[in-house]
């Protein structure tokens, strides 16, 4: 029992005994002091019964109480000791600690003493102080650790070395993987179906008339030997367009004649701006460009018949730009800068040779006109190397242009050269005065030169064929020969009314 319990039960005990005095107060002085009646005892009684319980409850409490605090005494004494002992014990162990820590500090002066001994004996020993000696030991130190980070050095930059030469040519490989095209470059000759063979019979005419028309309009070959197949033959892209829209108008319209041929040919070539430019946004659209201005998609449509060392621009330019957009994303560099540099790196071709200057600062001033991203001009200037790289879009569309130029099959420079040398021929026939236009044809074997009727006559036009022949011979190296045929019609109009 605690002491608590101890109290609340003294203090019942007494509240006990308190009320049963009282209690017998009031009895004796309520009743007579004769002999109490039978019935008048009873009270008395109780009290005393209840004031002897109370005793008998208060002596067990206070036996209870004394047992109680007689076991705390004891555990107290217990617990007294157990602390003694316990300090007793930690206050040897205390000094023992304290015996131990002097007698390592005195080992520790002994063990300095002797290493300063010692240290003093390998010096003169040594011939070197303690500082030299450090310092040679520091030196044969860095020594060793050079030859070993030297080592590592190596053998991580030739893993490096090995990893990024597998990890460029797979990023290459993915980049010429989406550089894949389904377009087929026609190079001199393009191709129509025939709808049936009475259509051939129509096309070449009474005597040939019809095709001689459009061969002397258009300025291609016209080969029909093919059955069910027109092939027209010219080195120029432009003419054998015109040649086949006018040709596949000519046969919906089924009216084939000279006259007809003329006028279908005329309305061709004045719309030939419109196929251009459909040309061009369809190229543009491939990569994912739109709202180009329009300048510029004109630009674009010239490379669908313009050839670089014999690779299509319009091709190449549609390869290099899946080829850079897939390495842009494959690095993290602007996709969006470098579809437009490869787009637009050879936008200069357009207008050369006819126009002063390298293909790459015609296409730049070209673009600067139009207020393109400085980033997009600079990789167009420095796609061939003419400049340092400004920025890593720079880089790519130069890489990306050299992939799609120098694989395999990409190029041909014979046919380049031979282009070139048709041009020559036309250009040396059209430099002479009263020329209209000139047509290299026969894989530059003969040249038709039409003239200007009111400028050069019967016997000049002899003599002007004459001249250009002389004039191709001096100036210009081509295989076998060339056949010079000047061509000048008179024509009177007259309308009935």
């Amino acid at each position: 029992m605690n002491p608590t319990s101890i109290l609340i039960a003294a203090v019942g005990l007494v509240v006990g005994i308190v009320a049963a005095l009282a209690y017998q107060n009031y009895l004796k002085k309520k009743l007579p002091e004769k002999e109490p009646p039978k019935e008048a005892k009873e009270p008395d009684t109780r009290a005393r019964e209840i004031i002897l319980e109370a005793r008998d409850e208060a002596f067990r409490i206070k036996r209870e109480a004394e047992e109680e605090a007689r076991r705390a005494h004891t555990e107290t004494l217990s617990l007294e000791t157990k602390l003694a002992t316990k300090e007793e014990s930690l206050e040897k162990k205390i000094s023992e600690l304290e015996k131990k820590e002097a007698s390592l500090a005195g080992k520790d002066a002994e063990i300095e003493k002797i290493r300063s001994e010692l240290v003093t004996k390998l010096e003169k020993v040594a011939g070197v102080t303690r500082e030299e000696a450090k310092k040679l030991i520091l030196e044969a130190t860095e020594t060793h650790l050079k030859e070993e980070v030297a080592k590592k050095i190596r053998e991580a930059e030739e893993q490096i070395k090995k990893e990024a030469d597998e990890k460029a040519k797979q990023i290459l490989v993915d980049a010429m993987r989406h550089g894949a095209t389904d377009y087929v470059a026609e190079y001199t000759t393009t191709s129509l179906n025939l709808p049936d063979e009475d259509m051939k019979g129509r096309i070449i005419g009474k005597e040939g008339r019809n095709i001689k028309a459009l061969e002397a309009t258009t300025g291609v070959d016209i080969d029909l030997d093919e059955p069910g197949l027109i092939r027209l033959s010219s080195f120029d892209g432009e003419r054998r367009e015109i040649a086949k829209v006018a040709l596949e108008r000519l046969m919906v319209d089924g009216r084939i004649q000279p006259a007809r041929i003329e006028e279908i040919v005329s309305l061709v070539q004045k719309e030939f701006e419109k196929i251009r430019r459909e040309e061009g946004e369809k190229l543009a659209s491939e990569v994912g460009i739109h709202n180009l201005p329009l300048e510029v998609v004109d630009a674009l449509g010239r490379f669908k018949w313009r050839f670089s060392y014999g690779q299509n621009l319009w091709l190449h330019t549609l390869e290099e730009t899946k080829i850079g957009m897939a390495l842009a994303r494959e690095i993290g560099a602007n996709a969006n800068i470098v579809r437009l540099g490869c787009l637009l790196h050879d936008i200069g071709k357009s207008f050369t040779p006819e126009q002063e200057g390298t293909h790459v600062q015609v296409g730049a001033d070209f673009l600067k006109k139009f207020n393109f991203d400085p980033k997009v001009v600079a990789a167009v200037e420095e796609h061939h190397e003419d400049k340092q790289f400004s920025s890593v879009e720079s880089a790519i569309v130069w890489i990306a242009d050299a992939v799609s130029g120098s694989r395999p099959g990409a190029r041909h420079e014979s046919i380049e050269d031979y282009i070139r040398r048709l041009k020559e021929i036309e250009n040396v026939a059209t430099s002479f005065q009263g020329v209209e236009k000139s047509f290299a044809i026969s894989a530059g074997r003969e040249v038709r030169v039409i003239v200007i009727p009111e400028q050069i006559d019967d016997a000049t036009a002899t003599k002007l064929a004459h001249d250009i022949a002389d004039k191709i011979e001096k100036s210009l190296t081509y295989p076998g020969q060339v056949k010079v045929t000047v061509i000048r019609e008179t024509r009177a109009e007259a309308v009935a009314k």
